[in-house]
């Protein structure tokens, strides 16, 4: 009985690797698989966003804001249609339809236009209005321009970017929803106290 030994592999000097083959040229995603941009038109409220894949059968995670995404099942101006939601972050769209198409909507932002979204009581606000509000004092006296509304778990908080100064871009300060008595009409008004240099 004869015992073959396997070959061995090409030697290599200290430091190096063994040589492979030259990989052949890359080339872009077909049009249809690269991955969205994250654009959102003016006056659209953001529902939630894609952070990836959910099994091989093109399902995608979502990082939810909004209260029922259910209710809506044409987004993003009618290129995307929610199919099904499990567990609320669990979205099945009916144009994915494989794992790959669903890794590839990852960071997508999932919108409708600011139409489609219910009628608010008194004293309720959709982020999306506050946004790019004016905001002033209660002693009148300007702050700067809201560029976001965060909650980090006790309520919501509102970021405001004031004026750029000498080039620069203006500070930004945070102040709690519970500090804005009245908003609308363009503009936000912040208690003095929490905006005070």
């Amino acid at each position: 009985m004869t015992t073959r030994t396997p070959p061995s592999p090409p030697p290599t000097t200290a430091g190096s690797r063994p040589r492979n083959p030259p990989k052949g040229a890359t080339t872009p995603p077909p049009a249809d698989r690269a991955r969205p941009t994250p654009d959102v038109p003016a006056g659209a409220a953001v529902l939630a966003a894609v952070t990836g894949a959910h099994g091989v059968g093109g399902e995608v995670r979502l990082k939810v804001f909004a209260d029922d995404l259910g209710a809506h099942r044409v987004l993003n101006g009618g290129a995307l249609t929610l199919a099904g939601l499990r567990d609320g972050t669990i979205a099945r769209l009916a144009e994915v339809r494989d794992r790959s198409a669903a890794e590839g909507l990852r960071g997508t932002l999932l919108w409708v236009p600011r139409e489609a979204l219910p009628p608010l009581d008194e004293g309720e606000y959709y982020h999306a209005d506050l946004i790019g509000l004016a905001a002033v004092s209660t002693t009148g006296e300007a702050v700067g321009t809201v560029v976001a509304v965060e909650n980090f778990g006790a309520g919501d908080v509102v970021e405001i970017e004031r004026a750029p100064v000498d080039g620069r871009a203006g500070k930004r300060v945070m102040v709690p929803m519970h500090a804005v008595p009245d908003w609308g009409d363009g503009r936000l008004t912040v208690e003095a106290a929490f905006v005070e240099e």
